[in-house]
């Protein structure tokens, strides 16, 4: 589908080699940090307490003034507050401490909660021990690891090896650097982080898919001894061929993401900023990233890059 079409062939490949500059700087940048400050992870991963409690009054909820509130209690100070399906539900979140005693704090928070409002009750409380949270983390591991070979196999069936590499590098690319701003800012990495990074890999494969095809059909098409045998001209044309349809879809994609973020609420705010920045990397690595390992590795080498017989 497209809304518009550019008739004229934009070169992308003109500043791929800064552009990849850049990503490798970036790149090398969120390797450190997930490795020097590693992530702020969640108690489904670490472990903890949930606390699940209601309201019937007719007060409107302020998440801040419960934290506040909680904080009046020992140890409480790295305690999350989260909407639960509605403004009248609230989930409590709280880590693993030494000495915790889940029915006496319960108990303290129920008095807090009352004060801010009588008709507070205490619908559900669970403990999560750090050995689920530790196979919840390795399960994480072995589901990234899982979907990286599936795409590879994919991919490998789909187009040549050399393009195979490059999509699943630059896919590669846009989960590092995900993972990198949650290092970098130590936002909290839950399981909904977890299913935004996996959902915005997925979609950036798409889009490369989509590019690495359309280059791969004018590779053929254009080949031929009076044809262009360039291959920096056949991906500039490709990439200028589906940009109206990267617009539409991304563009789109976007709008829907960014209202999870701006009213999706506590629960689904870290996992609408994973999307977000796999959309826009996903746009950048399908047409810089990719592209330009592709052309980097020489795909084509022995059609493009051969003397035209008489």
């Amino acid at each position: 589908m497209e809304l518009f079409r550019i008739s004229k062939t934009i070169h992308f490949m003109q500043y791929a080699v800064l552009l990849n500059i850049i990503s490798l700087v970036t790149f090398s940048i969120s390797v450190f940090f997930i490795f020097h400050k590693g992530f702020n992870l969640s108690t489904e991963f670490t472990g903890g307490s949930i606390i699940e409690a209601s309201y019937s009054g007719e007060k409107i909820l302020q998440l801040d003034d419960i934290k506040s509130s909680l904080l009046n209690i020992p140890h409480m100070e790295h305690t999350q507050v989260q909407y639960l399906g509605s403004s009248k539900e609230i989930i409590i979140k709280l880590p693993n401490l030494e000495n915790f005693s889940l029915e006496t704090t319960t108990f303290n928070i129920l008095n807090e909660l009352q004060k801010y409002d009588h008709s507070f009750n205490i619908n559900k409380t669970e403990f999560i021990g750090p050995q689920v949270g530790e196979k919840l983390l390795q399960d994480m591991l072995i589901s990234l690891i899982m979907l990286v070979i599936g795409i590879i196999f994919y991919l490998s069936i789909r187009f040549e090896l050399i393009i195979a590499a490059a999509v699943v590098m630059a896919n590669l690319h846009d989960v590092i650097i995900i993972l990198g701003f949650f290092a970098f800012f130590q936002w909290e990495f839950s399981l909904s982080v977890l299913a935004g990074t996996l959902a915005a890999l997925g979609y950036s494969v798409n889009e490369s898919v989509i590019v690495m095809d359309r280059v791969r059909e004018n590779y053929l098409k254009y080949t031929g001894p009076k044809n262009i045998r360039n291959i920096r001209n056949i991906i500039n044309i490709s990439i200028t061929q589906t940009i109206s349809r990267t617009i539409i879809t991304h563009g789109s994609t976007q709008f829907m993401v960014l209202s999870i973020l701006l009213f999706g609420g506590a629960t689904l705010h870290y996992f609408a900023i994973a999307l977000t920045i796999g959309i826009w990397f996903g746009i950048y690595s399908s047409i810089f990233v990719s592209s330009s390992l592709a052309l980097l590795m020489r795909f084509g080498k022995k059609a493009l890059y051969a003397e035209p017989r008489d």
